[in-house]
């Protein structure tokens, strides 16, 4: 909890939930288990000739989907120095509003899966400030 504490954008709340919901009681193997686990993966149709995505699959945890989205939107606001957030910028800030809510759901899974590197191996995510 430390440790996600000291990093800018990441407050109490948060760093207690992730802890103790969702990275303190299970050891993920890769990136894949973290998003599916949050219920931050794509879902894709096929039918024939046709592929569609239909969104994420929100067969996670939906509390940690919501904080995970939310603590993308104080990401964004509070690193603006980060490697994330500037991809975020470039991608999706020229869009809509519709756009940007798009962008913010890439935004928090990979936010997550960045911040379980990070505690897994003490490697920030690229660009992060740390609170003084």
């Amino acid at each position: 909890m430390r440790r996600l504490l000291a990093l800018r954008g990441v407050g109490e709340v948060s760093a207690w939930l992730y802890t103790t919901e969702f990275f303190g009681w299970r050891a993920f193997r890769n990136r894949r288990e973290v998003a599916g686990l949050a219920g931050l993966t794509p879902t894709m149709r096929a039918s024939g000739d046709l592929e569609r995505e239909q969104g994420i699959s929100k067969a996670g945890n939906a509390l940690i989907r919501a904080l995970a989205i939310e603590l993308a939107w104080s990401w964004v606001r509070r690193q603006p120095a980060s490697a994330l957030t500037r991809w975020y910028r470039e991608r999706f800030a020229g869009g809509g509003p519709r756009l940007r809510r798009i962008g913010i759901v890439a935004v928090a899974r990979k936010l997550l899966i960045a911040l379980w590197r990070y505690l897994e191996t003490g490697v920030p995510p690229e660009g992060a400030v740390f609170k003084a």
